[in-house]
């Protein structure tokens, strides 16, 4: 007989979480509510618990994928994830997406399962398919285990995956000594599964987040930073859009965005900076300033600044971004501001910047531009 939990009836959860985490540690299988579908978790240390997954749904040999708490926990199991992974990590967690990825570093987290479990997880070429939950019961319970958890759909092999509680029973009844019912899901549908393997992604099933999205997701985005962003980084950031179609033969494989640590929203560029970007057959005309912030940071995949001092301030404020955030000059010199000089000042400023963007060109791995793999794939 399935114990259901309804999470609906209590203002305090914690028992039921403190249920659910003694029911996992015991070995047993719990049926849970996720941002998607309803699942079936196990510890994931526990070979049998996840053994009994496949007895539960009459499941073959499709792998199942790894629930981990946060995107730092997922990078225990990368180790060194490519600048895809690392991109899609940060966008889409926590969040509807399946990121399947390999794990052959010596030091990944994944050498710490039983190998029998390792065998359940990964997929053809050696891929294994992670999930970062946005739920605030399955948050809760990754918060009291240190291990992740093995997580699949709650639902027999062939069957459709079920957005509420009462599927899985009607399912599973019988199967499973308990079940949290919090209603419907959050988006009513299956994650989105992406394999990703250097610099190749392929979407191997469409689901909450569609193929539109994706695509904008995978793309690097390069931001360009000064003080208000109405004279240097504008022009950078012109520079640099224009320096990628050129090298690239697309306008839009790359986003590149401006910002300034001091800036106010909504200036328009400066005279100066629309006059040297008109003389070189480029539009200015048309920017708005804003000031660098989390929206910012948290998709940028390399800030490049006009001064050391710029870089200074942003490392005070996102010290977790030492590794993306860069002075424009390889020297570690400064971009003089040309405020307030003649016009020829600010040609001299763009003509430095276009070197030092044609330098950063080159430095650019192969693998921060996405290549998407032709075709999709059907995801088990």
């Amino acid at each position: 007989m399935t114990t259901v939990l309804d999470l609906r009836q209590t203002d305090d959860p914690r028992d039921i979480i403190h249920r659910t985490v003694q029911a996992l540690s015991e070995g047993q299988v719990v049926a849970l509510p996720t941002d998607t579908v309803y699942g079936l978790a196990a510890h994931a240390l526990d070979a049998d618990a996840v053994e009994k997954i496949i007895q539960i749904k009459g499941r073959g040999d499709a792998p199942m994928a790894i629930s981990v708490r946060s995107r730092q926990a997922a990078e225990d199991f990368f180790c060194e994830a490519s600048p895809v992974a690392r991109r899609l990590s940060y966008r889409c967690w926590p969040g509807p997406l399946t990121l399947v990825t390999p794990c052959e570093n010596s030091h990944s987290a994944v050498n710490q399962l039983p190998q029998s479990v390792r065998d359940r997880i990964t997929g053809d070429g050696g891929g294994i398919g992670f999930r970062v939950v946005e739920h605030r019961i399955l948050e809760a319970i990754h918060r009291f285990m240190a291990a992740p958890l093995v997580l699949t759909s709650a639902n027999l092999s062939g069957k459709p995956a079920q957005t509420e509680a009462q599927g899985v029973v009607d399912q599973l009844s019988g199967r499973l000594p308990l079940l949290l019912d919090d209603g419907p899901t959050r988006y009513g549908g299956a994650s989105t599964v992406v394999r990703v393997v250097g610099n190749r992604w392929e979407l191997l099933r469409e689901g909450v987040i569609e193929r539109a999205a994706m695509n904008q997701f995978v793309k690097p985005v390069i931001v360009m930073v000064c003080t208000g962003n109405t004279c240097r980084s504008p022009m950078a950031e012109t520079l640099m859009r224009e320096l990628l179609r050129k090298k690239l033969g697309c306008e839009d494989a790359v986003r590149v965005l401006s910002a300034g640590v001091a800036a106010s929203a909504g200036h328009s560029a400066s005279p100066q900076s629309i006059e040297v970007m008109g003389d070189r057959k480029l539009d200015l005309t048309g920017h708005a300033s804003q000031p660098l912030g989390d929206e910012i940071m948290n998709v940028a995949d390399l800030l490049l600044t006009m001064t050391r001092s710029h870089r200074a301030a942003i490392l005070a404020a996102w010290p977790d971004m030492h590794d993306r955030v860069f002075t424009l000059r390889h020297d570690g010199g400064d971009i003089s501001d040309p405020i307030g000089m003649p016009v020829d000042a600010y040609r001299q400023c763009a003509d430095q910047m276009e070197q030092e963007l044609e330098q950063w060109f080159e430095r650019l791995e192969d693998d921060f531009f996405p290549e998407v793999s032709d075709g999709d794939k059907e995801s088990a």
